[in-house]
């Protein structure tokens, strides 16, 4: 076997060591069907592939086994390194997968990467083509030196090569849209990067295969589309390639049982792990884990918010600042466990001002802080729901959304000491309020509203909405996360008592839901306290109880 010429962009080793890293790793998922599939592409005019998903969803790993499978080894031991790999992986069955394991030249570029000091678009483009055509040189010495020239435009020296040897190349393009997010990046900048894609591979007989991977759709700058040739896979609309990204109840199993077998006294539980990372869903129908908070939790033995941590602090508060007004209502929905409707608007995400609701809620499903399903979106977990939770609390610039939320503490301590005065006096106070949310047309907005009041507790309780319980489906239950703390069970009512709704506790049985054969009960040594509230649409009042059961 011939010994390879190693570059920064033309068979880099880097994309190898990545996934050999990542694949020896006690929570890796096994994805490499996704090969399976692209293969047929290769080589047709349906050779153009660009999938995106939020961050941290697996996009990096997968482009890197995309660029480890096809490239061309550095040597014999890299070579069966990576034939042991990829032979002990799904798509080692495939018959064949010996055919295109270490066949083509690949062009493996990271976007996201910049020069040192890198002030300016035309720094960040001469890194990358000057370091490709560099490459390209190295790799092919045989050519004189006015065919090949770090001058030359990379396509003119990739077309130089193809003319005189017929090699094609693989293209893999990690973080495309990385250039989106940078400071010094203009308008005019990303147009002109555009144009550099189009031209590096619309129309070009060299290229095998393109596969870029990214956060954003591809932007429709021009009515011309430049990179209309890739056909675009996202999570919310597309369901080819959907079971490739994230990690499904199976996987998830899976990794729960590495865990169980290979940790001494691990405090996670499978349930915990459905409540804070489950609940994104695919254009398939499909339920997905979020992948980078899964394995940092199991790696960890501690549940806590990983992906939202490796965002900026005010993420959320950044796509709703320009329309406040018309999402806060929304917000309220949402942090209480209910859909809104939206027409999902893809190419919304790559707009510098997001106006609309549609707008607004597309950026967010596209960037992974909504989930979208059925024409609605949604917070799909917990690890979502504290950060919309800190959003309620910290920003006075969302009105009396704020406010109510401030309030929240103080309806927790009069709950835990069956002040129902000044419940209902919070209550009131939240439906003097001018947002039609608070009319109380059904439970829905009452329980919306009792959410609202109630949000303080979840920073010492898991609140479930609906569960469960007993004969029955309950309102809420709140866990507390420390076992001498009181629980809460509370039932809500329209047109009738706080006596009857407590009555109903009662009789349904909901504090089996500590007591019963699960033993949840042994968790807690605090009182199990039965809440109603009620509303009475006449009168306008509020009525509140407090029983210890």
């Amino acid at each position: 076997m011939e010994v390879r010429v190693l570059g920064m962009y033309l068979n880099s080793r880097m994309p190898f060591e990545a996934f050999k890293a990542v694949s020896a790793g006690k929570y890796f998922v096994d994805k490499s069907e996704i090969l399976q599939e692209i293969i047929p592409s290769m080589g047709t005019e349906e050779r153009f592939f660009c999938i995106t998903r939020p961050r941290r969803f697996g996009k990096t790993v997968t482009a890197n086994m995309i660029a480890a499978f096809f490239g061309k080894a550095a040597d014999i031991e890299a070579a069966e390194a990576a034939k042991t790999i990829f032979q002990g992986l799904k798509i080692g069955s495939f018959d064949g997968f010996q055919e295109y394991l270490h066949q083509y030249e690949v062009i493996s570029i990271d976007f996201s990467r910049v020069s040192r000091d890198c002030t300016s678009y035309g720094q960040y483009m001469k890194r990358i083509q000057d370091g490709l055509n560099q490459d390209l040189m190295e790799a092919f010495p045989d050519f004189p030196e006015h065919r090949l020239s770090i001058q030359n435009a990379v396509w003119d020296n990739l077309q130089a090569i193809f003319e005189k040897t017929k090699t094609r190349f693989v293209f893999v393009f990690d973080e495309w849209d990385a250039l989106f997010h940078m400071d010094f990046a203009n308008e005019g900048n990303k147009k002109d990067f555009l144009r550099f894609l189009r031209s590096l591979l619309k129309g070009q007989a060299y290229v095998e295969f393109a596969y870029m991977t990214g956060v954003l759709p591809i932007a429709k700058y021009s009515s011309g589309s430049e990179l209309n040739m890739f056909k675009e896979y996202d999570m919310a609309t597309k369901k080819k390639f959907c079971e490739y990204f994230g990690f499904s109840d199976a996987e998830v199993d899976q990794l729960f049982a590495a865990y169980q077998r290979t940790s001494r006294n691990g405090k996670i539980t499978r349930e915990e792990l459905a409540e804070w990372y489950d609940g994104y869903f695919t254009a398939a129908g499909n339920r997905l884990y979020n992948p980078r908070s899964i394995v940092c939790a199991l790696t960890d033995d501690q549940i806590g918010s990983y992906w939202t941590s490796s965002g900026p602090y005010d993420e959320i508060f950044y796509y709703i600042r320009n329309n406040i007004e018309d999402v806060r209502d929304d917000l309220v929905l949402m942090i209480a466990g209910e859909c809104v409707v939206v027409k999902l608007q893809g190419y919304a995400a790559v707009s510098t001002e997001l106006i609309t609701k549609n707008q607004i809620y597309s950026a967010m499903v596209v960037y992974g802080l909504l989930t979208y399903e059925n024409g609605a979106v949604s917070i799909p977990n917990r690890e979502l729901m504290e950060k919309f939770n800190e959003l309620l609390l910290t920003k006075d610039s969302l009105g009396y959304v704020h406010h109510l939320a401030k309030e929240s503490e103080k309806m927790l301590k009069a709950t835990l000491r069956g002040n129902t005065d000044t419940m209902a006096e919070i209550l009131k106070y939240a439906h003097d309020t001018e947002s039609t949310i608070f009319l109380y047309n059904s439970e829905i907005e009452l329980s919306a509203v009792v959410n609202l009041v109630y949000l303080a507790a979840r920073d010492r309780y898991r609140v479930e909405r609906e569960d469960k319980a007993g004969e029955g489906f309950v309102d809420f239950i709140f866990y507390p996360e420390y076992r001498n703390e009181d629980a809460l069970i509370l039932e809500l009512k329209i047109d009738s008592t706080p006596e009857e709704a407590i009555e109903q506790i009662k009789n349904k049985r909901y504090a089996l839901r500590f007591r019963g054969k699960l033993g949840e009960r042994e968790k807690y040594t605090g009182r199990v306290l039965a809440v109603g509230i009620s509303y009475d649409r006449k009168t306008k009042e509020h009525f509140c109880g407090v029983e210890v059961l």
